[in-house]
């Protein structure tokens, strides 16, 4: 008789708050300059690492954890960091990119780069209706961060003025959002129940009508 030996690997702890975290911590940090409260670059490191690579490693993670809604979200803005801050250092080091995007071409370039953005996010907001209370309202007032400032952007509006700044303000209730999604996974994993409540799915399958089959005899 031939023993079967069942190999049971361990368990990893959810990458969720992780990926919370570094999202809310970076959009925190460069909404408040969209908004004119804080001065520029100074995102640049967290879009790099903390915002970008941390985040993106969250969503390998959740690859692993089968989480399909988690892996794509917490990748994709993992991604978003990577490229708005490699785009900022091409700009900054390379005459030829920064001749290119001289002027109105930057607005130009950051309202396409976020509108296209604003379109994932769109159906990704959709499906967080799905999760919980919590994870649709980030999702909801990053759609509204990233079309106001795209909008803003498009405009010509700058850090500080116009839809921009709106677009910044709204970015931080986003982060604040966020943060609040990353303590609830941290502390609610600690306490073995829920302490900070993230609410209800607010789109489950009841609320999916499904026709009732017609039997023609």
């Amino acid at each position: 008789m031939t023993e079967q030996i069942n190999k049971v690997l361990p368990a990893i702890a959810d990458p969720a708050p992780l990926g919370l975290g570094g999202f809310a911590l970076t959009t925190f940090v460069l909404s408040a300059h969209n908004a004119g409260l804080a001065p520029d670059i100074v995102w640049l490191g967290l879009g790099l690492f903390y915002g970008g690579l941390a985040q993106l490693l969250a969503g390998m993670w959740e690859f692993k954890n089968k989480n399909t809604f988690g892996a794509t979200a917490f990748s994709t803005y993992g991604a978003f960091w990577l490229s708005l801050a490699g785009f900022v250092l091409i700009v900054l080091f390379n005459k030829t990119a920064a001749a290119a995007v001289s002027g109105p071409g930057l607005g130009q370039a950051l309202g396409w780069f976020l509108l296209a953005f604003a379109i994932f996010n769109a159906y990704m907001l959709l499906a967080s209706a799905r999760i919980n209370t919590v994870t649709f309202a980030i999702f909801l007032a990053l759609e509204l961060t990233e079309i106001c400032l795209s909008i803003g952007f498009f405009s010509g509006a700058g850090a500080g003025g116009g839809l921009v700044a709106i677009g910044g303000y709204v970015g931080l209730v986003t982060a604040v959002l966020a943060w609040y999604g990353s303590a609830a996974g941290v502390i609610n994993s600690l306490a073995k129940r829920q302490v900070l409540p993230v609410g209800i799915p607010l789109w489950k399958d009841s609320d999916i009508a499904i026709p009732e089959t017609v039997t023609v005899r």
